[in-house]
């Protein structure tokens, strides 16, 4: 007989994430046959940003997240360098990739030892306290020694991760939420002193993971061989490519393009859309983001998540380190929830090395010129048209984009506000991963991926969080605001400063 749950909260993850899964038996064997994803807040920014002069952007965009902000303040700098026909300098270029590699590192680590290998490991008697404790507890756990290693090292993990948010703030100004990202470059300069630091934090950092990080991966997943066969999901793959290596952008350590299934094709962001029949949205369905709207409808009949269904051509695509290191051909070893994490382990390293050479010969430290600017002014156009901008990156949990519709700018003295934002639309990774069902009715990738996925115990589904976590879900990016004592929907008033 077919049984109904919900998870909610999924805990473990960054944001406020809901699960509704139907387990019944098939071929002898208790497993999910049907599963819905519901993002349980709305967010919002796009309608916060509106009306806001352009360059407050990156510094507002941001704050959707706090685990992935330089991110969305790199995307948010690429789509107005592309609405004003920018280009930082080459510094500039590096030193933004340095900060999002450090940013990558951390929550790399973090993803790994403090949300997703917890699953896999007894704590019993290691860490009997909050808030470790209630917990699952599943024969097929380690423990005894295993455990205790794994537990020292996610004790570890927490110093590195410190040391990676120390590395960014460097030439970030400070982390999590930077000051140095603007559109036409980076507001830091590069000197000697801060060189040779970030390079003494890297050094440490890389030994980490050379010898903790990715063995651990390896060791789990030898050791949960079953979990390269569950959590397979929609076997697509996208990514929208991540660390300029010109300053035509058209060389990236980390390629954009698509898997579809057999072979690893071009994309084309114009065929990107936002499907909403079952979100709580009263905008139309099938929008590009470029033209997107964002008008909620908490009551809409139907609907069951905050967050949007975007859809590439029509169809479903997963995101992520898996994605990027597949399209990039470093890693095509399959697809499923333990993939998922050896993949993001190995780009760690690929990056931490992609930022300097073992030898400290070559990298991107080494392409730095001291003291050479960072960040050229952009000049504004004054077209009479509407200036229309695509910045297109990735955060550490899979491709994020951001498109901006601008006023054209008009020097001070005009009696018309100008240089304002019109129209923002972003698109997050987990919108893709833990998108409800689309328009045709396809489940998004991860309500796919648990479809399929065995229970041995409904009441310690274990195996389900297994399979979310993989996908390193960030609902902070899908909602924003809750004010649980209020019973009415609440007035936002924008005053014009800064969040």
């Amino acid at each position: 007989m077919a049984t109904t749950f919900t998870i909610d909260p999924i805990t473990r993850i960054e944001g406020h994430l809901k699960i509704e899964v139907t387990v019944d038996t098939v071929d002898n064997q208790l497993q999910v046959v049907d599963a819905r994803s519901c993002g349980v807040m709305f967010r919002g920014f796009e309608k916060i940003l509106i009306n806001h002069d352009a360059f407050d952007a990156p510094i507002i965009s941001q704050r959707i997240c706090g685990v992935c902000p330089v991110s969305h303040a790199m995307a948010s700098c690429l789509s107005l360098e592309n609405a004003f026909g920018a280009t930082p300098p080459a510094n500039g270029r590096i030193l933004r990739n340095l900060v999002l590699g450090a940013n990558y590192i951390q929550s790399h680590i973090l993803h790994f030892y403090h949300l997703a290998a917890l699953d896999y490991i007894n704590t019993q008697s290691i860490l009997d306290m909050a808030p470790w404790a209630p917990r699952f507890t599943t024969p097929d756990m380690l423990s005894g020694a295993p455990a205790e290693t794994f537990v020292s090292h996610y004790v570890q993990a927490l110093t590195i991760r410190r040391k990676a948010h120390q590395m960014g703030a460097l030439f970030g100004g400070k982390l999590p939420h930077l000051a140095s990202f603007m559109p036409g470059g980076c507001l830091d300069v590069a000197s000697t002193e801060k060189i040779a630091a970030f390079r003494a934090l890297l050094d440490e950092i890389k030994q980490f993971i050379d010898t903790v990080f990715v063995p651990d991966t390896q060791a789990l997943k030898d050791l949960f061989p079953q979990y390269s066969q569950i959590g397979l999901g929609c076997g697509k793959l996208l990514a929208y490519g991540v660390f300029d290596l010109n300053e035509a952008g058209t060389s990236k350590l980390l390629a954009r393009g698509r898997y579809d299934g057999t072979s690893v094709e071009p994309l084309d962001p114009a065929v990107i859309t936002e499907d909403v029949k079952y979100s709580w949205f009263s905008s139309p369905s099938g929008l590009n983001p470029s033209v997107g709207e964002t008008e909620a409808d908490r009551y809409k009949e139907g609907a069951y998540s905050w967050t949007k269904a975007p859809r590439y051509n029509g169809q479903v695509y997963e995101l992520g380190p898996l994605a990027r290191m597949w399209v990039n051909g470093d890693y095509r070893n399959g697809i499923s929830a333990m993939d998922r994490l050896m993949a993001r382990a190995l780009e760690a390293q690929k990056i931490a090395y992609a930022m300097d050479s073992a030898d400290h010969t070559s990298g991107w430290l080494n392409e730095l010129s001291v003291g050479a600017p960072s960040y050229t002014k952009p000049v504004i156009p004054t077209a009479p048209a509407l200036l229309n901008g695509i910045g297109l990156t990735e955060a550490p949990r899979g491709a994020l984009g951001h498109w901006s519709t601008i006023n054209p700018y008009i020097p001070a003295g005009s009696s018309t506000a100008k240089g304002k934002i019109l129209r923002y639309q972003v698109i997050t990774p987990t919108s893709w991963n833990a998108s409800p069902r689309d328009d045709q009715n396809q489940p998004g990738p991860l309500e796919q991926a648990l479809i399929g996925t065995p229970v041995a115990d409904i009441s310690q589904p274990v195996e389900i969080l297994r399979v979310i976590h993989s996908f390193d879900p960030c609902l902070a990016c899908s909602v924003h605001l809750l004010r649980p004592d209020r019973k009415k929907p609440q007035t936002v008033v924008q005053t014009g400063c800064c969040l």
